[in-house]
């Protein structure tokens, strides 16, 4: 098997990169670090991991890329927009910067079927190297009125996470519990008829069970790992994994460090006195597996540069490029050519086929 394949990446903020932490991703990613260099404002500064250029070294043709912006209440533990309409503008402003790199031609949006597949046939015969996305709202604090939804659904929008970090207009999510209530049913009632995905990323475990219980939509879980190796609300317990492979849903997993090996402390870990790998990445593709009795339901989320860098990922990950390396590692894992290649990509293209028009 060459194992130079495509890979189909489950979630990356790469407009949050450009607009709220000012990058410009045409750039090297070395460039990007060095304008970075002795900046303290965000934690992993100077230490960023995605860039067009290493995309297409690492053949990532296609992703789930998010518009992003958390509405906080005033006693909202970690802050964000002080008003809906605030989180609304700036995913405006994310998506005119999504609009800026399409006329360029550094990025093609999937909308449809057709759309996909011309894309895919261009990436396999090298006649392009624009980058194709598929938009998504990651928390959905910035939806003000079904108005505001239907104009994001004219523009493309595919998938929704009702919940960030944190209690959410629609939904609770990491670091807190409750339940959707009524506003959290309606949205996704307004979803289910506009045939949107439910991610189910975020979700705690209140809101994770209402929100399947109520929804017969598509789902997916675009960056989530597993709870029996991380014990934490981030992380979907066995149940929840269970419940999401019944539903046919795929799972992404992310590259987040604390996510991936248990006893990772913020701030203080870090690759250089840990032995975070991308081996670790793929005990959580083994223990999905083994749940679902299948490959099918497993693919990569990376959330690469999603509010972290170098610092917090896996030393044999400098930039996303290096995702190449994984097929290496599931095969010495046991994991045949045909299922590599349906977790770098196989098994998200089906999912998304089967959600777009």
């Amino acid at each position: 098997m060459n194992y130079k394949t495509l890979i189909i990446d489950g979630h990356l903020d790469l407009a949050m990169n450009a607009i709220d932490w000012n990058r410009d991703l045409r750039k090297s990613v070395d460039e990007i670090r060095r304008l970075e260099a002795g900046k303290t404002d965000l934690r992993g500064r100077a230490d960023g991991t995605i860039s067009f250029e290493e995309m297409r070294k690492g053949k990532v043709g296609l992703c789930l890329s998010t518009l992003i912006a958390r509405y906080a209440k005033p006693d909202h533990p970690l802050g964000g927009w002080q008003s809906p309409e605030q989180a609304w503008s700036q995913t405006c402003a994310q998506l005119a910067w999504y609009r800026e790199m399409e006329r360029e031609g550094q990025m093609t949006q999937i909308k449809s079927k057709k759309d996909l597949e011309d894309h895919l046939a261009k990436w396999r015969t090298g006649t392009t190297a624009s980058i194709g996305y598929i938009l998504t709202l990651e928390g959905a604090d910035s939806i003000i009125s079904w108005e505001h939804l239907e104009q994001r659904v004219s523009e493309g929008l595919v998938a929704i996470g009702p919940a960030h970090y944190g209690p959410g207009t629609y939904a609770y999510g990491t670091d807190s519990e409750g339940s959707i209530g009524k506003k959290g049913r309606d949205l996704l009632t307004q979803m289910e008829k506009r045939n949107l995905v439910l991610d189910a990323t975020h979700l705690c475990d209140t809101s994770f069970w209402e929100a399947l219980d109520h929804f017969s939509g598509h789902i997916w879980a675009s960056h989530s790992n597993c709870r029996a190796i991380v014990d934490h609300n981030r992380q979907f317990g066995d149940d929840q994994l269970k419940a999401l492979v019944d539903r046919d849903a795929m799972i992404g997993l992310p590259l987040d460090a604390w996510m991936m090996i248990p006893g990772w402390v913020k701030f203080e870990s870090h690759p250089s006195n840990t032995d975070i790998r991308l081996e670790h990445m793929v005990a959580h593709i083994d223990h999905i597996c083994e749940l679902a009795g299948d490959t099918r339901h497993v693919g990569l989320g990376t959330d690469l540069d999603g509010g972290f860098g170098r610092e917090q990922t896996p030393s044999d990950v400098r930039t996303i490029a290096d995702m190449q390396r994984l097929p290496e590692v599931l095969s010495d894992r046991g994991y045949s050519d045909d299922d590599i290649e349906a977790i770098m990509w196989g098994n998200w293209l089906r999912k998304i086929t089967e959600v777009l028009n």
